[in-house]
């Protein structure tokens, strides 16, 4: 049974981008670095699902894209796009950490631009799965790419001094949201393109 999410997936060439800001916290004992060329933004984390049903996810996710800008009848165009979310630009960039700078158990860059289409995604695609009895989010979303992982309390004073920095990964262009599977392994996670819905 696959273990599935929602992403929007960094370009290749944004991935030495991410490991150079993942670099200064490199001998920080209690983090775990998620791996650079793996770098995405999680819109939907779906957890195990059974093959009978991804081709119903598919047709949630273009279901959802279609209701925040995408036409039926344009559905693999890029163009005619006015009035939602078509492919747009995102700048990756600054830093911050979940649950609090108090409590950190993830490290991780936001997004300077691109925020708010990736947030109107995310809740379309909630909306949809949660049709299919998917779970609903439990948190407001922000859009973020993970860095990293901290297992425990080690090196939080460098940690907390890192995120008043403000580094920048770069700019891509958003041009599809993807269904991705997890598979784990014991060198981390591998993750695998199941589906493309194009903005």
């Amino acid at each position: 049974m696959p273990r599935l999410f929602v992403s929007v997936d960094l370009p290749d060439r944004l991935a030495d981008a991410v490991g150079e800001i993942q670099e200064p916290l490199r001998d920080v004992e209690s983090l775990r670095f998620t791996d650079p060329a793996q770098a995405h933004c999680t819109l939907k984390f779906l957890g195990d699902v059974d093959d009978s049903r991804v081709d119903d996810v598919v047709e949630a996710l273009e279901t959802a894209v279609d209701s925040v800008g995408r036409s039926p009848t344009s559905s693999r165009t890029q163009s005619g796009n006015d009035d939602g979310v078509g492919p747009f630009e995102a700048e990756v960039g600054g830093l911050g950490a979940f649950p609090s700078r108090e409590y950190i158990s993830v490290v991780w860059a936001g997004f300077r631009d691109g925020s708010a289409e990736l947030t109107t995604l995310a809740e379309a695609i909630d909306r949809e799965t949660v049709e299919l009895g998917f779970d609903p989010a439990d948190h407001a979303f922000t859009p973020h790419v993970t860095l990293a992982r901290m297992d425990d309390a080690r090196g939080k004073a460098r940690v907390q001094e890192y995120l008043d920095s403000d580094p920048t990964v770069g700019r891509f262009e958003v041009r599809d949201v993807r269904l991705t599977e997890s598979t784990l392994t014991r060198e981390g996670p591998r993750y695998e393109t199941r589906a493309r819905v194009s903005l």
